[in-house]
């Protein structure tokens, strides 16, 4: 089904898989292939993919490791009726981090996810990253949609001097610009007044949480070195003061 002229299906899967803190993981059960499904946290990469905080022990960890094909559900948690918000079945490959991946994923989760701390020092559990293949976006009558990876991922090509420069970036954010980030929620977003913090920077916009609560904040152009990233940051505060 094709969307309707005034929806931006791409911009809404990427915001969804960003601002998503939980999800149904459904796996396939080693050695037969039936369907297994489980509820799992979530956070997000800088390029949108899902990362997962996972035990060794759980079934759908050892799914996993045996066939790492696998479908996931996001939605909005809408009040009233859910199947009257958006949601996502992204369908992908789960895998297991690389080293080098290690410590970015573990700052990105625990930005989401901060109680997950202890977890993280546990033998048995392991950071693992969702490549997706495709994804089914369900937002509403006439807005049913398929789209490739490429439609709702992040590119990070040429985007290493910001990926550098983030951990010291949302840090900044969260110790010194506190007042920006609530007018960033309540004058672009039209969120309510909230302790908002920053959980993650990449090219193509900022994430942001207070407590269950998620947002997320498009910027008008891609930004790829932390110099641009700042200038970013100043010049949507402006345009957020500006606003009566």
């Amino acid at each position: 089904m094709q969307p309707t002229s005034d929806f931006n299906a791409a911009r809404l899967a990427r915001s969804l898989l960003r601002r998503s803190r939980q999800g149904a993981l459904a796996t396939l059960m080693a050695g037969s292939g039936d369907p297994y499904c489980s509820l799992v946290n979530l956070a997000a990469h800088p390029d949108g993919s899902p990362i997962l905080l996972i035990s060794r022990l759980a079934l759908h960890t050892k799914n996993i490791l045996a066939d790492g094909r696998v479908s996931l559900m996001v939605d909005e948690r809408v009040e009233g009726d859910p199947l009257e918000g958006a949601r996502i079945m992204l369908a992908g490959r789960a895998e297991e981090a690389a080293e080098a991946e290690t410590e970015l994923l573990r700052r990105r989760y625990l930005s989401a996810h901060p109680s997950a701390e202890a977890f993280v020092e546990f033998k048995d559990f392991s950071f693992f990253l969702i490549r997706p293949t495709g994804a089914h976006l369900v937002a509403g009558f006439g807005r049913i949609v398929d789209l490739k990876p490429e439609q709702f991922l992040t590119d990070l090509g040429g985007a290493a001097a910001l990926l550098e420069a983030e951990a010291g970036a949302v840090a900044h954010m969260n110790d010194d610009h506190r007042e920006a980030m609530n007018l960033y929620a309540t004058r672009l977003l039209g969120a309510d007044s909230a302790d908002w913090i920053c959980t993650g920077c990449d090219p193509d916009g900022m994430d942001m949480q207070a407590d269950r609560k998620t947002l997320r904040l498009d910027f008008p152009e891609r930004v790829t070195t932390g110099t641009e990233l700042r200038k970013m940051l100043v010049r949507l505060a402006d345009e957020a003061r500006a606003k009566s």
